[in-house]
């Protein structure tokens, strides 16, 4: 079995309405109308500059749906990692989720500099900016066996705010 990518990620989540409004106020996620005829209670959203039909699938279990325990009492589903194409992208995103008090962590794993965050329900996402191919130094390559504090003005500093990252790992060179 052949897999490029992940094509899309289907969660549950209490209220469709509030879940619907922090991925596309928060995230940038648009709402896509394929909802089938006569079912309710679901929205599918594309994320911004996604060639995909859609990213994401919420679909409404109703407000007496506990948070997620998985990791902490339950087995599931750790996190959703999406990739941003610069580190002014990575930084803009950091300043949307502490607004909407959803960061819940950053760190810098040497090759990829990530955000992490809950959505209301409390599932985690990730957000990450990848070290392009011809900027992975020795440096870089041995920092991914620890997880390190992210200075993002450091790293926009040291790679340029602007660098499109993934070259030659994610996307093709």
């Amino acid at each position: 079995m052949g897999i490029h990518r992940l094509n899309h990620a289907v969660l549950y989540v209490s209220d469709l309405a509030r879940s619907v409004a922090f991925y596309r106020d928060v995230l940038g996620f648009r709402p896509v109308a394929m909802t089938p005829d006569g079912f309710r209670g679901a929205t599918f959203l594309q994320a911004p500059d996604s060639t995909n039909d859609h990213d994401l699938g919420l679909f409404e279990i109703g407000a007496g749906a506990g948070r997620s325990t998985a990791g902490r009492a339950t087995v599931g589903l750790y996190h959703l990692a999406w990739e941003v194409d610069t580190l002014d992208e990575l930084a803009a995103t950091a300043q949307r989720l502490t607004a909407a008090g959803a960061l819940v962590g950053t760190s810098d794993h040497g090759t990829t500099k990530s955000l992490y965050g809950q959505d209301p329900d409390g599932l985690e996402f990730e957000i990450v900016w990848l070290v392009p191919a011809d900027r992975l130094d020795d440096a870089a390559l041995a920092a991914r066996k620890r997880i390190g504090r992210l200075d993002l003005a450091a790293e926009r500093q040291r790679y340029g705010g602007q660098t499109r990252g993934g070259i030659g790992i994610s996307v093709p060179a």
